[in-house]
């Protein structure tokens, strides 16, 4: 191989015959595998020699990387005389081993250099903060001479002493770096904001060139302009920067104080809670809470529950203190909140009006109203509970209740009774009393409310007040004009008679109960009806009770919370405020509540969905309660299920009354063997789930006053559903006694038709046998139901397929005679058996 072929070469070799640099390749190795080759130039110092002695070894005088661009090559000043040359792998050796060499000096003396600069820039800092702690004492000495010696020598005495240190200090940071011999070095400026702008301050703190003189990163080489101006490249500290250090001295401060005493807390606990709840109480962690427990021998998490006893002892360990509750303090008690006598006001008397269906009650409101409400009652009877207010002549206003009288509506017509303070009886002259006018007295006597009785349709033929009054008495209701204390008026809702009569009978009614109320407190109230209206949504009437309901207060009723959007009294205007006796529409509630629920103005809206919470939590209870569980009710209710046919249905009705009244009357059209199951109900339009209910059951829904939606309609048309839509309750009830009726099938009802004693039993053809009889009692005929009885145990039920009489067929044979029968499907006949005959009637069955 020749020299050129050994010899690492560079891209672009320097110009020259006789070069005085040496270029190599030298290969650096990373990791992951990665490599670089750099270009190394190695330039000799040419040294002439004495004649006669060798050529001294060559110096390194700099290295440098191939990007730098290489020096021009100095020419010889003199020949050098040639050196013995070595062979070709020790010169290639040699090179390699040189280079490497050259490099690790270069780095050397770099980080050398580096160093020299850190010394001479920390130099030059500690020199610049000696100069201005000096300056700063010649200062205060200045300062503090001023103050004691007003003599203008003052200041010329101190000032030499004041220039010598600072005089030093300049002749020793001299060498450092070159200064201007005219004047000094200016003063550092200096960013503290730390003081006071216009507090002259003892002592200054301690510059930043002294406090950063371990910053390396500020390190590098000293030029004139930073020996000039020191730190006047420095940067400032941000406001962030002296934010945090000002909260970080606060902070140590506060620590040095010493440990914080223990914040005793009072922690509601109630019947159950769980550990992290209760470590949330009490401001604790959760973990602590945790091994605590676990010492007492309780291993819990913290989503684990515990009881109140538990807790205490928790409490009691971590030094607080206890408060039990329980969970029935969530409710509003209304039995405890009694108003002072002082503050109540009288207020309007609430008269609910009851009676038999088609009596003429809602006529008789009308009446009295000036309304006409029964134009638009489907079937002419009142299927919802009205509330209306009326002006008396003499400007006294009366509330009215309007509530159903037929037999369905039994809870509407208890809760009017539970609500009222005066009950009406309506009875019509020519009718007299009937079930729902009993059951109207009854519920008033269980109210314990006094009883006006308006004797209707006088007007009529065949009216007879007097009949009325005497039937009164049958239940213990004794008018005036017997000698009794129960008003009675006679009226004419029609011609409008005696009405006058009627109000002066509820004005004197309501003066001797004084009633009154506090109506400078919280709105308390009692829902009448509820609905969901399409447009409003879920909407209430309520009955004030007490109190003054405004327009934006949060209110709990019943399992349902919200806020009064909007008041809407009985013509169907908008108010600001109800006050007791008073009849309102509320919109604004969460949900349709349930009627009767009461309403309860609360202070604030977690309190409300707190109790509307609890509320709801105790229905589930309730709803998902099982009985006790005994072998023998197992038995018997798995009997039942295999014997009785079920009924399902989906009932969606205008407003919740409603609702409710058509569950009632369903249940009761149950029997043994059919029974209404009622998958869902509620009050609004027919939606969606709805129909998936009825068509994953295969239930027709029931509509009352309501139609499904188009999205609701369009599954039902794909689904099959059917829809039931009625407006009046009677033909309800009717049509789905029908269709249960038809799920049972006809009835079966069976009539015996004769009985007979088997005296013997002969062979008739090669297998049957004929039973050779006596008839008791009727008559036995052919092709008639048979059983037949051995000791009083039916063997078998068939039916006679031939009836002879000696040889001759013959179609009856009647009681006292004998005949010969073959019973069809059987052969186990032996005398003395007893043959009964049946024929069965399939009748249509009715509920």
């Amino acid at each position: 191989m020749s020299d050129e072929q050994d010899k690492p070469t560079l891209t672009r070799k320097p110009l020259g015959l006789k070069r005085t640099v040496e270029a190599g390749q030298v290969q650096q190795q990373f990791s992951h595998g990665r490599r670089n080759t750099v270009v190394v130039e190695v330039k000799r110092r040419r040294v002439i020699g004495r004649p006669g002695e060798a050529a001294p070894a060559p110096e390194a005088e700099d290295v440098e990387a191939a990007p730098a661009p290489a020096p021009a090559p100095t020419p010889a000043p003199a020949p050098k005389p040639a050196a013995p040359r070595a062979s070709e792998n020790d010169s290639l050796m040699t090179r390699q081993e040189r280079q490497a060499q050259l490099l690790r000096e270069a780095e050397e003396a770099r980080m050398a250099a580096l160093e020299e600069n850190r010394r001479r820039d920390e130099a030059a800092r500690a020199r610049a903060a000696e100069e201005e702690k000096a300056r700063a004492e010649a200062r205060q000495e200045q300062a503090a001479a001023k103050e004691a010696e007003p003599a203008p020598a003052a200041p010329t005495a101190a000032e030499p002493a004041a220039e010598a240190p600072a005089a030093e200090a300049r002749d020793e940071a001299a060498p450092a770096a070159p200064r201007p011999a005219a004047s000094a070095a200016p003063a550092p400026r200096r960013f503290t904001p730390v003081e006071a702008p216009k507090r002259p301050e003892p002592k200054r703190p301690e510059p930043k060139a002294a406090r950063g003189t371990d910053n390396r990163r500020q390190s590098g080489k000293l030029t004139v302009t930073r020996a000039l101006n020191e730190d006047e490249g420095a940067r400032a500290r941000s406001l962030a920067a002296l934010k945090r250090a000002r909260e970080k001295e606060k902070r140590s401060h506060m620590t040095s104080s010493g440990p914080r005493e223990k914040q005793v807390r009072e922690v509601v606990v109630p019947d159950s809670i769980t550990v992290q709840e209760l470590a949330n109480r009490m401001a604790e962690k959760g973990a602590d809470l945790v091994k605590a427990l676990f010492k007492m021998g309780m291993p819990v998490t913290v989503n684990q529950t515990i009881d109140q006893d538990t807790a205490e002892l928790l409490v009691t360990e971590f030094g607080h203190e206890i408060k039990r509750v329980s969970e029935a303090d969530i409710d509003i008690r209304h039995d405890e909140d009694v108003d002072d006598a002082a503050q109540l006001k009288p207020r309007a008397p609430v008269v609910t009006i009851m009676g038999h269906v088609d009596h003429g009650k809602t006529s008789l409101l009308d009446a009295l109203r000036g309304a006409n409400v029964v134009a638009g009652e489907a079937g002419g009877i009142t299927q919802h509970i009205g509330a209306y207010q009326v002006k008396a002549k003499d400007g006294s206003l009366i509330t009215f209740l309007d509530t159903p009288g037929h037999e369905a509506f039994t809870e509407m017509r208890q809760r009017g009774a539970n609500v009222t303070d005066i009950v009406i009886l309506v009875v019509a002259a020519d009718d007299g009393l009937k079930p729902q006018s009993i059951e109207a007295i009854s519920h008033a006597k269980a109210a314990g409310v006094p009883i006006i009785v308006a004797i209707n349709k006088i007007d009529k033929e065949g009216a007879n007040p007097q009949r009325v009054r005497e039937r009164l008495l049958e239940h213990e209701l004794v008018v005036e004009e017997m000698g009794g204390d129960v008003q009675n008026v006679e009226v004419s809702a029609l011609k409008k008679t005696g009405l006058d009569k009627l109000l002066d009978a509820i004005a004197l009614q309501a003066e001797i109960m004084e009633l009154k109320a506090n109506p400078d407190r919280n709105a308390e109230g009692t829902v009448i009806e509820a609905k969901l209206d399409k447009g409003r949504g879920p909407v209430a009437t309520i009955l004030v009770r007490r109190g003054t309901l405004n327009v934006g207060d949060i209110f709990v009723c019943g399992a349902e919370s919200g806020r009064v959007r909007a008041l809407v009294d009985d013509h169907g205007k908008q108010i600001k405020a109800a006050g007791p006796s008073m009849p309102v529409e509320v919109l604004g509630l969460g949900g349709v509540p349930m009627a009767g629920d009461t309403l309860t103005v609360v202070e604030n809206e977690a309190r409300a969905r707190e109790v509307a919470a609890y509320r709801q939590e105790q229905a589930l209870k309730k709803r998902t309660a099982q009985a006790p569980v005994s072998l023998e009710g197992m038995f018997s209710a798995l009997a039942d299920k295999a014997k009785v046919i079920e009924y399902p249905v989906v009932i969606k009705g205008d407003v919740q009354g409603s609702v409710e009244a058509i569950v009632n009357a369903l249940n009761r059209l149950s029997t043994d063997e059919i029974r209404v199951r009622v998958l869902q109900s509620g009050a609004g339009a027919i939606t969606e789930s709805d129909v998936t209910l009825a068509a994953a059951t295969g239930a027709p829904i029931i509509g009352f006053n309501v139609r499904p939606n188009a999205k609701a309609r369009e599954i039902a048309n794909r689904e099959k559903v059917r829809f039931m839509y009625y407006d009046v309750i009677y033909h309800l009830t009717a049509d789905v006694a029908k269709e249960m009726a038809g799920e049972l099938g006809p009835e079966r009802i069976e009539n015996v038709v004769g009985r007979a004693e088997v005296k013997d039993v002969f062979p008739a053809g090669k297998r049957d046998k004929a039973a050779g009889l006596l008839v008791l009692e009727g008559s036995i005929r052919k092709g008639l139901h048979a059983r037949l009885t051995r000791d009083d145990v039916i063997v078998s039920a068939t039916t006679i397929a031939s009836l002879r009489r000696f040889k001759d067929d013959v179609a009856e044979v009647r009681a006292g005679l004998e005949c010969g029968v073959v019973l069809a499907d059987t052969n186990d006949i032996k005398p003395g058996d007893h043959l009964e005959v049946f024929e069965v009637e399939l009748r249509e069955r009715t509920l």
